[in-house]
C-alpha cells in the first residue's frame, strides 16, 4: 500500500507539473521504473495515466485557447493527435535508445529558446532584414514532429512546443500555456488509445489506477493555480522547470 500511495503522489506531482509548466513525464517515468515496471511499459503507463490529468487541465483552460499563428485550434489539435498516434506506434516497434540519446540536447535547445526566445525574433529580423514568422504550414509540420516525439517519449514535449511558438511566432510562454496544455492532452490521448490495445499496461492495473487518479487531481489543481499566477511568475516557473529537467536528463545520461 505504501508503494501504491507513492505512485498516487507521483501522479499528483506529474499532473500538476504538466498543467503549470510541463515536465510531468520526468517525474512519472522514473517512479514507475523504480516500482519495477520495464522502461517501455512504464513509458506507456505514464502516458495513459497522464491523459485524464491533461484533459482536466485543458478543460480548466477551455475559454483561454487561442489560435497559434494562423492555425486554428481544431487544426492544431488534429495534427497533434495524428502525430501522437504515430509516435506511440514507433515506441512499440523501435528501441527507446534513439530518442533517449537525443532528448537531452532537444531539451537544452528548447530551454535556451525559452530563455531568450522573446529577443530572438527581433534579432533574426535584424539579421535577415525582414520579420521572422512561421507560415501556417510550417507550424503544422513542426507540431506534427513534436507530437511524434510526444507520443514516443513525451518528456517536456510541452516545453518544446512553447519554444517553437516563441522562436517562430514570437508568442509569449505564459500566454501560450493554455494551448500547450490542450495540445499535450491531444498528443497523450491518441497515444493512450494505441497503448491500451497494443501494450502490456493492463498487467499493472493498481499502478495505472493510482497514477491516473493522482494525475487528475494534480492536473485540475495545477491548472487552477497556474491561472492565478502572474504572467512573469508563470514564465519564470516554466523556464525553471525546463532548466531543472534538462539538467536531470543530462545527469541521468
Amino acid at each position: 500500500m505504501s508503494e501504491i500511495l507513492w505512485v498516487l503522489l507521483t501522479g499528483v506531482a506529474s499532473g500538476a507539473l504538466n498543467a503549470i509548466g510541463g515536465g510531468g513525464t520526468f517525474v512519472a517515468l522514473p517512479a514507475l521504473v523504480a516500482f519495477g515496471l520495464p522502461p517501455v511499459v512504464a513509458n506507456a503507463v505514464s502516458r495513459v495515466a497522464l491523459v485524464p490529468g491533461a484533459v482536466a487541465s485543458a478543460w480548466v483552460y477551455r475559454r483561454e485557447l487561442a489560435p497559434v499563428g494562423g492555425v486554428s485550434t481544431k487544426a492544431l489539435t488534429a495534427i497533434s493527435m495524428v502525430g501522437g498516434g504515430v509516435g506511440a506506434g514507433l515506441l512499440l516497434v523501435l528501441p527507446a535508445s534513439s530518442f533517449d540519446a537525443a532528448a537531452p540536447w532537444l531539451l537544452a535547445s528548447a530551454t535556451l529558446i525559452l530563455a531568450f526566445g522573446r529577443r530572438l525574433p527581433q534579432a533574426l529580423s535584424g539579421l535577415l532584414g525582414r520579420p521572422v514568422s512561421m507560415s501556417s504550414r510550417a507550424v503544422l509540420i513542426g507540431q506534427f514532429f513534436l507530437a511524434v516525439y510526444g507520443g514516443y517519449f513525451g518528456g517536456a514535449v510541452g516545453i518544446t512546443m512553447l519554444a517553437l511558438w516563441s522562436i517562430g511566432l514570437g508568442l509569449d510562454a505564459a500566454a501560450s500555456n493554455p494551448m500547450r496544455v490542450a495540445q499535450l492532452a491531444a498528443v497523450f490521448l491518441s497515444a493512450a488509445v494505441l497503448f491500451l490495445f497494443a501494450s502490456d499496461i493492463l498487467g499493472a492495473p493498481l499502478v495505472l489506477a493510482a497514477m491516473l487518479v493522482g494525475a487528475v487531481a494534480g492536473g485540475w489543481a495545477g491548472a487552477h493555480l497556474a491561472r492565478r499566477l502572474s504572467a512573469a511568475l508563470l514564465r519564470a516557473i516554466i523556464l525553471a522547470i525546463a532548466v531543472v529537467m534538462t539538467g536531470m536528463y543530462f545527469w541521468r545520461g
